[in-house]
């Protein structure tokens, strides 16, 4: 991997001579500004939004009033000592976002921005982040030896090289001081040991989700919320841990995505818990269609379309104490052409699915039978032949 490659994870595929980003290039964290014509206040004109290594963002204050645009590489005060970063946002697009994170513009405490970087300090940032890798691959063996339950997962140089932090994952609390030691003393800097679940590691190393594009907590996501099985049940999902999990082995974070828009439709369903009941038999609920407010229920071996409407009806004289003639009648002339079509669809049955095995049987017998003249045949030869 060469310099430009390693530069590319900082969120600037394209560094140019004049050491800027080109804020058109494709990034992991970039932002389309389409703010940037609207003024602001002079109090929140200064404020920018700065991106790091992978998906970490900070918002400063412009102390210095540079005049900043969407690329530039700044040095940002850290807590000791300087980083380096790139602006990633400037203009009214930042408050709109601090206001999403709930990020309070009064009593946030803002870093300031010292400069743009010079050629020093690039050249120090871009030797930081070369060192990565290699501290990465050496602590992982140190991690090895000292025998500690802990994953390493990525590691991230500030930009005046004086600090690395190591992010790390572990089920347990784990006594890493004695790791601590052994690194300060290697590489002669300042360690910073931050815990992170499987979400936060799936967003630093990235990658490509089941849906064929780049993973959301990777892209753009800031806060995980919680997932849990009763979202996909919401949905109608099938239970299938293989097809609801992501690549970090935790309940996708997208199956949120759409919950509240199900959560408002399954307000206006009736109760499925009860049976239709009918004077030749009873219907059992099966699957529903809220988008299209429609509740399948299984009733003379077929599958019959009911609308919300007509569900509430059969129930409210059920609980009267009356028995409908026919489950039919209740059904839409518009829908009578997707009744048959769901007729005669009986595969999917249980007498279908008998009937399939009763007839691979037969066919399986009358194989047998062919073979079995010709199995005799051989035999009798093999008993004939000479000694």
């Amino acid at each position: 991997m060469n310099l430009q490659d390693i530069i590319a994870h900082r969120g600037c595929p394209n560094l140019d001579e004049t050491k800027s980003c080109n804020p058109s290039s494709q990034n992991r964290m970039g932002v389309f500004d389409w703010l940037s014509d609207i003024p602001l206040p002079d109090n929140y004109r200064y404020i920018t939004e700065v991106r790091f290594k992978n998906t970490r963002k900070d918002y400063f204050y412009n102390v210095n009033h540079l005049q900043l645009k969407q690329g530039d590489v700044v040095a940002v005060e850290a807590q000791k000592g300087h980083d380096i970063g790139i602006v990633s946002l400037t203009g009214q697009l930042v408050l709109l976002n601090m206001r999403k994170k709930h990020i309070d513009t009064h009593t946030y405490n803002f870093k300031k921005i010292y400069r743009i970087a010079t050629s020093n300090d690039v050249d120090k940032w871009e030797e930081a982040i070369a060192a990565e890798k290699t501290i990465l691959v050496e602590t992982r063996k140190i991690i090895q030896d000292l025998n500690l339950g802990m994953k390493l997962a990525d590691v991230e140089y500030q930009g005046d090289k004086t600090k690395v932090t190591f992010f790390y994952i572990a089920d347990t609390r784990v006594d890493f001081r004695e790791l601590i030691k052994i690194l300060a003393d290697r590489f002669k800097i300042r360690v910073e040991m931050r815990q992170i679940g499987a979400r936060q590691e799936a967003g630093l190393v990235g990658g490509i989700g089941p849906c064929g594009r780049e993973l959301c907590c990777s892209k753009y996501m800031y806060d995980f919320k919680s997932v849990n099985t009763n979202t996909a049940r919401m949905q109608e999902l099938s239970l299938n841990m293989q097809k609801l999990t992501g690549l970090c082995g935790k309940l996708k974070c997208c199956l949120n995505f759409e919950a509240p828009v199900y959560e408002d439709a399954r307000k206006e369903m009736p109760n499925i818990k009860q049976n239709l009941k009918t004077k030749e038999g009873d219907a059992y609920y099966v699957n529903a269609n809220i988008f299209k407010k429609e509740l399948w229920y299984s009733y003379k071996k077929t599958l019959i379309p009911l609308s919300f409407e007509a569900v509430e009806t059969i129930l409210a004289l059920n609980a009267k104490g009356e028995l409908i003639d026919d489950l039919q009648a209740f059904v839409e002339k518009d829908e009578e052409e997707e009744v048959n079509f769901i007729s005669a669809l009986e595969q999917n049955s249980l007498k279908k699915v008998n009937d399939n095995i009763k007839r691979k049987s037969k066919s399986k017998k009358r194989r047998n039978k062919r073979r079995k003249p010709n199995n005799q045949k051989r035999n009798r030869d093999n008993n004939n032949a000479p000694q």
